[in-house]
């Protein structure tokens, strides 16, 4: 496995997105989820992430129990945390104050049945609080050794310059991917300047890049592309129509649809991981060979051409949710 940098911290090229083994697209198989694990750590995957938030706490503790025989000073453990939320799977909005900061990162200590967590980052910029009192009081734990490297989660720019002004931010975790690729004009110079890496996740855009989904598949409604908009009628055919174009590039490669949407995140910087949301290993096995992809300068001017910049259809999440992005402001 290679490796990569972000900031001051060393992973692996690749890292695996937690988050739908814990139900967040429907019914997942917790046996099968603790296996994937084991297997992207063989296969030299270092680098997990997860969300207190995740199945209310349950991601956490399928974390703990994968890592149960594992050397826990092998892997890197990625949380985020500020989610509010209450009963029936609402949504809450965030908190961002110090208190709170204390308060979450206890409670996730305790789920991963750990002593420290590597990168700390809260989900979104609470605009209630100042950024410099949230990433105050994450530094408070580095220097208290609970939390080892401080991250961002879909900031803008000012807010990047405002946090890496307090401490030293190893990583912005953000959606980047053929669909969307809006870091490209600020957020990603910015982190450049400041050294900052990036943590893609939605390098699948939640399985519309995958080459798996098709017009026809049911969706349940506790899963959450149920309410995306680029999963409804029109955008869905248009996306669709996207993808296609893509397939017919990536074949002409030898390589599969998903593959090829990964290599392209991968060619973008050594800066750069992509978190692969894999739930089972037949998944992971199709994303780790997106390491072995060799895309030329002219392979990636043909995924670009089949799916151009801005090209996607409807926004990456329902409107509600799209105000809570500081990075879409």
């Amino acid at each position: 496995m290679r490796e990569r940098t972000l900031g001051s911290l060393t992973t692996s090229a690749l890292g695996l997105g937690c988050m739908s083994m814990s139900g967040m697209y429907g019914p997942a198989d917790e046996t099968e989820g603790i296996a994937t694990i084991h297997a992207a750590l063989d296969a030299g995957i270092t680098l997990l992430d997860t969300g207190d938030f995740y199945g209310m706490g349950h991601n956490e503790m399928l974390i703990r129990d994968a890592l149960r025989d594992r050397d826990r000073d092998q892997v890197t453990i990625s949380v985020k945390f500020g989610a509010l939320r209450g009963p029936g799977q609402i949504w809450a909005g965030y908190d961002g104050r110090p208190a709170a900061v204390r308060n979450f990162l206890a409670y996730s200590l305790r789920r991963l049945g750990t002593d420290h967590i590597d990168v700390y980052r809260m989900a979104r910029v609470d605009p209630a609080v100042p950024i410099e009192d949230t990433i105050g009081a994450i530094a408070e734990m580095v220097q208290a050794g609970h939390v080892r490297h401080i991250g961002l989660s879909e900031a803008g720019p000012e807010a990047i310059r405002r946090a890496a002004a307090v401490h030293p931010i190893v990583d912005l975790q953000i959606e980047y991917s053929l669909l969307s690729r809006g870091i490209e004009q600020e957020i990603l110079p910015v982190c450049r300047e400041l050294g900052i890496g990036i943590t893609a996740y939605g390098v699948l855009s939640r399985g519309l890049l995958s080459g798996h989904w098709t017009r026809d598949r049911q969706v349940g409604a506790d899963d959450f592309r149920a309410r995306g908009p680029r999963f409804q009628g029109e955008n869905l055919d248009h996306n669709l129509a996207l993808v296609e174009a893509l397939r017919g590039v990536a074949e002409s490669r030898g390589v599969s649809v998903a593959q090829a949407a990964i290599a392209w995140v991968l060619a973008r910087g050594e800066d750069i991981v992509p978190l692969v949301g894999a739930r089972t290993r037949e998944r992971l096995n199709e994303a780790l060979g997106a390491l072995d992809v060799a895309f030329t300068e002219e392979d990636l001017a043909a995924v670009e051409q089949a799916v151009p910049a801005g090209a996607a259809a409807g926004d990456r999440y329902p409107t509600a949710q799209m105000a809570h992005l500081d990075s879409e402001r």
